[in-house]
């Protein structure tokens, strides 16, 4: 072996272990920005994790509220349906009523078709109930409690319609105008016009029940004296507007519901 050759042989070791540092160095920059490549995905995959669960937390808090307000939705259609039919009911109760009512009011206006025409007899119809408003002269004589002829076959006309009137009660109040009662005789009898009107109400409550054929349990009496009066004390007519029976038929409470505006 040449000299040359020696050195050749001698420093080919040298360039292996360069090659081969080289290659280490390099094989290891290589695996540590491949380390630090794979923690910037693994940070990233943890932040898209946390986006991933947050945004699930949030979709999951948004279902259940759409779920709530879609049960409130259909407890307000449900109750909506409750009131459409009980407005429904209402109506249908309201309307059978008011045509009980009219059909009442109309049979009281046939009866008593002479006396509303010469004005001593008036019926009105108003918020469900009827009212019969009758002068005094149609049913008794001057200052008397005690039922006329006249006023028997009036109120006989009467009962029978109200003796077929099974849902309502009937109520007959006694008015009088304002004159004091003066006279020795009447006064003995009627110390003040409390009195009169109270006696005159429950003598057409006694006809009504054991000559018309009412029920009893459907009657009521009552004296106003000259307390409510309807017209002004001034004058004859008004005076005599003012001595009056009231008949008025109330509707029970369901009906009265019914027929009443809100």
């Amino acid at each position: 072996m040449t000299d040359e050759n020696k050195r050749r042989g001698s420093g080919l070791p040298w360039v292996l272990l360069v090659v081969t540092l080289a290659l280490a160095v390099g094989g290891g920059w290589w695996l540590w920005k491949q380390r630090e490549a794979d923690q910037v995905n693994r940070e990233e995959l943890s932040k898209a994790l946390v986006d991933v669960t947050r945004a699930r937390a949030e979709s999951e808090a948004k279902l259940v509220l759409l779920r709530g307000e879609l049960d409130a939705m259909k407890n307000q259609r449900d109750e909506l349906a409750n009131k459409t039919t009980v407005l429904a009911v209402t109506l249908e109760q309201r309307e059978a009523e008011l045509k009980r009512l009219t059909a009442t009011s109309q049979s009281l206006e046939e009866k008593l078709a002479a006396e509303i025409k010469r004005g001593d007899v008036k019926v009105t119809q108003s918020e469900g109930r009827i009212q019969v408003d009758l002068i005094d002269k149609v049913l008794f004589d001057s200052a008397q409690s005690e039922i006329s002829p006249r006023g028997e076959e009036v109120l006989t006309r009467l009962g029978g319609i109200l003796k077929d009137i099974d849902d309502r009660s009937i109520q007959i109040s006694g008015h009088t105008d304002d004159s004091p009662i003066t006279l020795p005789d009447l006064k003995a009898k009627f110390a003040t016009n409390w009195e009169l009107s109270a006696a005159r109400a429950v003598n057409v409550v006694r006809f009504l029940s054991e000559k018309a054929g009412v029920k009893p349990q459907r009657l009521s009496a009552a004296g106003y004296s000259q307390y409510r009066p309807v017209s002004g004390n001034i004058t004859p007519k008004g005076r005599a507007a003012n001595r009056r029976i009231e008949v008025l038929l109330l509707p029970p409470i369901e009906a009265r519901k019914a027929v009443l505006p809100k």
